[in-house]
């Protein structure tokens, strides 16, 4: 009896340590349509500028997830990221059409706030998290084109 109490005094200590841990975030640096961005080595492209040279509407690639194509179109207006467009979402089946129905709005509202692809994944829309962020960089490269 009194391991079995001392084990759960450990137990719960453990838990309540874990959750008072929180996450370190740096702060993201406030980025001015005058700032250079470092060129992206993959793409030659300046990743997650805030000031493309171009306004108008660039449509991102498809990206193929595992539950189906993600693609998106961004529309540009003196040099700020003002809207996306949500062209291609996975929606094979109910479940697919749930996950998209929760993560497109809120993937759409952390790319016009940030101006840029460096957006968190939505929890429990991985793929589609991934799919919308390379679609959304591929449509911002075009813009910078």
């Amino acid at each position: 009896m009194r391991r079995t109490a001392v084990t759960t005094a450990a137990t719960v200590t453990g838990i309540v340590s874990l959750l008072a841990l929180k996450p370190h975030q740096a702060a993201r640096p406030a980025v001015s349509a005058q700032s250079p961005a470092a060129p992206d080595p993959t793409t030659g492209a300046a990743s997650g500028t805030t000031g493309p040279s171009r306004s108008g509407t660039f449509t991102g690639d498809v990206i193929d997830t595992r539950y189906g194509p993600v693609q998106v179109a961004v529309t540009i207006s003196g040099g700020r990221l003002t809207a996306v467009e949500v062209l291609r979402v996975p929606s094979e089946n109910r479940r697919d059409r749930e996950i998209a129905s929760y993560a497109v709005p809120r993937l759409t509202d952390e790319a016009i706030g940030a101006q840029n692809a460096r957006i968190d994944a939505v929890s429990g829309a991985t793929y589609t998290s991934e799919g919308y962020t390379r679609s959304l960089q591929s449509a911002l490269d075009k813009s910078l084109a």
